[in-house]
């Protein structure tokens, strides 16, 4: 017993005075988990599901930094209704039939999935550095299966390789499934021509509402010792399984009762003699008109001059006939390609003087 002034203090009460005193000053022994920080959870389409797609088959990609430098061995997806508190299983969803994807960061992880909505990655315990960006997919996980659910995961790493002991880092991510958004939309059977004087091109593709209107005037006055050249335009496309042609149909030029005979086959001009025709090439001689564009290439491009009017500086005009079609590459649908049509005429020294005309009717027809 210790004894001061008029005091009597027990020597007990003192020794547990003491030890109270000591406990309070001693560090605490309980462990708290850092916060995972940018975390986030994208859910991927799969084979046949869209990644929101309630009850879908899709990808989950889970992408996080850990704050803190530590041996992991292993990392831990808990999926839940809530974000805190008991872990619920979201409805319907199943994880037990999830694969290893991508993996970025710190990699050699495998997946254990053998507990339903509680998947794991594991390695044999390596060092992450503190501020690591972390990347896992986790292929194959059934989403929940109410419409507009939103779901939590809890990302957990930890020192073991089978997420026992506690946790190193901690943090929720959130996720829904969506109602899918169904568009319909209908492709009629299609058939685009146009003629005009010029066509031009928007954005690379000739556009027919840019065709001028049809008048076309030689580029000369008629001569003996001289051609006479003009050009036309025309664009077609289809999604026939036949493709298309494109016919010419009309007369020679004509003035009164006199003409300018057509060519009955392809061949070149002769100036001085009465020779009327049309090909759909660039030529040389006379130096007029220009290809398909764009080039066919023999897929979704087929257009092409056809027989008699597919040879350069060779012209030919008979009423009827086909003059282009899109075969090239075979039968099927092809996208829009203008043509610049050449026209060429030669007259003899007797040609009777007049103001000669035609009114040519080009038909672009498809099968279905």
């Amino acid at each position: 017993m210790s004894v001061s002034g008029n005091r009597v203090v027990p020597f007990g009460a003192v020794i547990l005075l003491l030890g109270a005193l000591f406990t309070t000053l001693l560090p605490t022994q309980n462990a708290y988990a850092a916060q995972i920080t940018s975390r986030t959870l994208t859910l991927e389409a799969g084979t046949s599901d869209g990644g929101s797609a309630p009850g879908g088959n899709v990808n989950h990609k889970f992408t996080f930094t850990v704050p803190t430098s530590a041996s992991v061995g292993s990392i831990k997806f808990e999926y839940c209704t809530t974000s805190q508190g008991t872990c619920t299983l979201p409805t319907g969803m199943d994880s037990t039939t999830a694969t290893m994807g991508t993996q970025n960061g710190a990699t050699s992880f495998t997946l254990n999935n053998t507990t339903n909505g509680a998947p794991y990655i594991t390695r044999s315990a390596a060092s992450i550095t503190g501020g690591t960006a972390l990347t896992y997919e986790l292929l194959g996980v059934k989403n929940p299966t109410p419409t507009n659910y939103t779901f939590f995961v809890r990302i957990s790493t930890f020192g073991s390789t089978d997420t026992s002991g506690s946790a190193i880092d901690t943090g929720t991510v959130t996720a829904s499934t969506a109602t899918a958004i169904v568009l319909t939309g209908v492709m009629p059977e299609s058939l685009i021509f146009c003629t005009g004087a010029v066509i031009t091109s928007t954005s690379g593709v000739p556009d027919c509402s840019t065709a001028t209107p049809g008048a076309v005037s030689f580029n000369q006055l008629f001569s003996p010792s001289d051609t006479a050249t003009a050009t036309s335009m025309m664009a077609a496309s289809t999604n026939a399984p036949t493709g298309y042609s494109i016919t010419v149909n009309g007369t020679t030029l004509t003035s009164g009762s006199n003409t300018i005979a057509a060519m009955a086959s392809a061949t070149t001009g002769v100036r001085g003699t009465s020779q009327f025709g049309m090909n759909l090439k660039a030529n040389t001689t006379p130096a007029v008109g220009a290809e398909v564009a764009p080039a066919s290439n023999g897929t979704n491009l087929k257009g092409q001059a056809a027989t008699g009017y597919d040879t350069v500086n060779n012209f030919k005009f008979v009423s009827g006939e086909s003059i282009a079609n899109s075969s090239n590459g075979g039968a099927g649908g092809t996208n829009t390609q203008a043509y610049t049509v050449s026209y060429m005429t030669n007259v003899e020294g007797a040609q009777p003087a007049g103001v000669y005309t035609t009114t040519l009717t080009y038909i672009c027809s498809a099968t279905f």
